[in-house]
Formats: structure tokens, C-alpha cells, sequence
């Protein structure tokens, strides 16, 4: 099962997400936004499966500077746009295993799912 988790290296909550998966040896890819952006297709998939609502960080520094008229009526197509435009309004972690998708750093989660 490849494990590839998506975020930002220096963002605290992804150091978290990372130390617990190393420390519970569960082998995984690490994709830095701030390096290797993210794919349309990628990120569109992800709003299949859990939904633009749940990807884009409206709580982030990055999405509250934006102007006022690029907050207003956001739906799924400028929320991709935005989250693509800017990567670091995605939340982060994304932890991708191949089947299944967690948003956010739970260690609850993280445990249920590699035990």
C-alpha cells in the first residue's frame, strides 16, 4: 500500500502527522507543496472524495489575506482554482494510502487506520 502524505515541511501540524507515521514505521512519500505544487487532477480527485469544503483552509493566514471578493461565493470550481493558485490554502496534512483519504492530523485517525 503506497502511503504518500501532502503538505508544507516547516507547517507544525505536519511535522506531527510525519513523527507519528515515522514512529509507528509506516512507510510514506512526502509531497511538498511549496516545491512541487499539486495537480489539477489530483486535487480534483480529492474533492470527489471528500468534498472542497473539507480541503480548503479557510482558518490559514494565505486564505485570510485574500481580498474580500475572492472569499465571496466560493463553490467547488474557485476553490479548486484557488487551492491550485495557492497550495498552501489546501489543509494539511493529506494523508493519501491508495484507497483512503484523511484530511488533518487526528492521531486517533491515524491509529484506526495503520493500527
Amino acid at each position: 500500500m503506497a502511503t504518500t502524505i501532502y503538505g508544507i515541511k516547516a507547517c507544525e501540524t505536519m511535522k506531527k502527522a510525519r513523527g507519528w507515521l515515522e514512529s509507528h514505521g509506516v512507510d510514506h512519500a512526502f509531497h511538498d507543496y511549496k516545491t512541487a505544487g499539486i495537480e489539477r487532477k489530483t486535487l480534483e480527485g480529492w474533492v470527489k472524495k471528500v468534498g472542497w469544503e473539507k480541503l480548503l483552509n479557510r482558518a490559514g493566514t494565505t486564505f485570510r489575506k485574500l481580498p474580500d471578493a475572492d472569499k465571496e461565493g466560493i463553490d467547488e470550481a474557485k476553490a479548486i482554482g484557488l487551492m491550485l493558485e495557492k497550495p498552501s490554502m489546501i489543509k494539511r496534512p493529506v494523508l493519501e494510502t491508495g484507497r483512503d483519504l484523511l484530511v488533518g492530523f487526528k492521531p486517533e485517525e491515524y491509529a484506526a487506520k495503520f493500527g
